[in-house]
């Protein structure tokens, strides 16, 4: 049973990845059509480390998705300083951008700690 719980852990990162895609393409896709598909190939390499893990590309995506986080973070705080006036309906907004920058950074470093700490 903990040997469950724990494999099941290890995965929140990736399926919340997956997720991401998802959604993503699913906006995407009402709008552009055809266009988005590709979208969807960035879920492969996330689905791919539940299904058969490996160690050097979850490393690659963990680092990978910390730079990019962490330049989302800096784009995040850089726009929260241009705004000097927010509305309410922005304020929301800009809320809720803020806990997506967030939780992407937070489990970009959980699958660092993945691959760091433990094996699969």
């Amino acid at each position: 049973m903990m040997n469950l719980i724990n494999r099941f852990t290890k995965s929140i990162p990736y399926l919340y990845f997956i997720a991401i895609s998802i959604y993503w393409f699913t906006t995407v896709n009402q709008t552009e059509g055809l266009t988005a598909y590709p979208i969807l190939l960035f879920g492969i390499p996330f689905l791919w480390q539940i299904i058969k893990p490996n160690k050097k590309l979850n490393f690659a995506l963990g680092i990978t998705f910390v730079c990019l986080s962490s330049y989302l973070i800096i784009a995040y705080l850089s726009k929260i300083i241009d705004f000097s006036n927010l509305n309410l309906n922005l304020n929301h907004i800009m809320l809720n951008t803020g806990l997506f920058v967030l939780t992407n950074f937070i489990m970009a470093l959980w699958i660092i700690k993945n691959s760091v700490r433990s094996r699969f």
